[in-house]
């Protein structure tokens, strides 16, 4: 008989892992809490809620994953390669930069507009006949005992009891999953909103990717498919985001974004509406407890200033699936407790390293101290010049030495 494994959590990670699985022969049974959009004109990804205004900046083995599972066709479409990435402060004298071309790689890696990005990966899980999805389905109820795990949910008035050998909760940072299993979580609040939206430039992006750290916050301007277009993710604090939210504040976000930027990009022409998500820092206490794992935002959300989040859930992903495969291999239990620990253990170093690196950024760039400035800046400079740095970083940053 063949194992099935059930997922909770269809977004871009749940999504993501359910065709990993389907690729390895295992079958699967995903639960989305939202119903998906129906995709009736080609031209358009409609926003889900997972599926939002938010742009991922894909790494390198992020990309390599895609294309193992034979996607990256049809996602190039709707993505643009970096090729160089410039850091900055405003007011300041430091900056770094890194060039594809001068790391002997031919790009950074690919920003894709997560509604695209969502469409593609629902349209092939839709096609792929060793995925059930089941979506607008609340899960209500989660318990285990050594050999099974059992949950019941509410699909409009339709009760459904199901049970698994093994369950993964994709289902977000406040996940359900990791609540009814009572594993805590360490939450820091950073006090910032993120203002994600895409805007126009009068000069062409050419593919380079920028960071520049202001009073404001940390402002990531990302190149976009069509010349001009840019997305720009731009954390402020917590409380004033409504200043630049709305249709009557487009030219008021337009000139912050000039006074901040400069004219690198040449003129900010347009914008397109402004979306605001509160930023913190969740992590689980447990990922892995008897036959349930926990993956993505429910496992660790972490600030989106360096762009990592994703792509460690998808190394995450890729991982776990290649465990339950040499488990399976060997016709074991695809839900063996010990061997679910063994790849918590295995994710913790890269987990770790990214977490520590996005918060220390985070944390090191809020503070305006004039000492402190010249510390950063100083470091910048450093960064670009000391030989072995930059390829140390851009390695890291690809997802190529987790």
């Amino acid at each position: 008989m063949q194992q099935q494994v059930i997922i909770v959590g269809g977004g871009m990670v749940g999504l993501s892992l359910a065709l990993m699985l389907a690729k390895a022969s295992i079958a699967v049974k995903l639960l989305e809490a939202i119903k998906y959009p129906n995709y009736d004109d080609a031209d358009l990804a409609p926003y889900h809620s997972s599926f939002d205004a938010r742009n991922s900046a894909l790494s390198r083995r992020s990309v390599q994953i895609y294309q193992e599972l034979g996607l990256w066709d049809a996602l190039q479409v709707h993505a643009t390669p970096i090729f160089e990435v410039n850091i900055t402060e405003q007011g300041s004298f430091g900056k770094a930069r890194l060039k594809a071309a001068q790391e002997k790689v031919e790009n950074f890696g690919q920003v894709i507009e997560n509604a695209w990005l969502g469409r593609v990966l629902l349209t092939e899980v839709k096609k792929q006949p060793l995925i059930e999805l089941i979506d607008g389905v609340q899960v209500t109820s989660l318990k285990q005992n050594k050999d099974q795990v059992y949950i019941e949910a509410l699909r409009q008035d339709q009760c459904l009891s199901l049970q698994t050998a093994l369950l993964i909760a994709a289902d977000g940072r406040d996940s359900f999953c990791r609540q009814a299993l009572g594993i805590g979580a360490s939450e820091h609040d950073y006090d910032q909103v993120a203002i994600v939206t895409t805007v126009q430039t009068s000069k062409p992006h050419q593919h380079i990717g920028f960071e520049r750290f202001s009073a404001l916050g940390p402002l990531a301007l990302l190149p976009l498919p069509g010349e001009y277009r840019r997305s720009v993710v731009w954390p402020v604090k917590k409380g004033t985001e409504h200043e630049w939210l709305g249709d009557e504040n487009d030219q008021h976000f337009l000139d912050a974004l000039q006074q901040t930027y400069g004219d690198r990009a040449g003129k900010f022409q347009k914008t397109g509406r402004r979306f605001s998500f509160p930023l913190s820092q969740v992590l689980a206490e447990k990922q892995a407890i008897g036959r349930v794992v926990l993956m993505g935002n429910a496992a660790h959300t972490i600030h989106p200033v360096a762009g990592q989040g994703f792509n460690l859930c998808m190394r995450d992903a890729y991982v776990l699936v290649r465990s339950l495969t040499e488990q399976l291999s060997k016709s074991d239990d695809i839900g063996e407790p010990t061997m679910l620990l063994a790849y918590e253990q295995a994710r913790l170093s890269d987990q770790q390293r990214v977490i520590k690196f996005c918060d220390s950024v985070v944390r090191g760039f809020i503070h305006q101290n004039p000492m402190l400035k010249l510390i950063r800046n100083t470091g910048l400079i450093a960064f670009d010049m000391i030989p072995g740095v930059k390829p140390l970083v851009a390695n890291y940053a690809m997802g190529l030495k987790a």
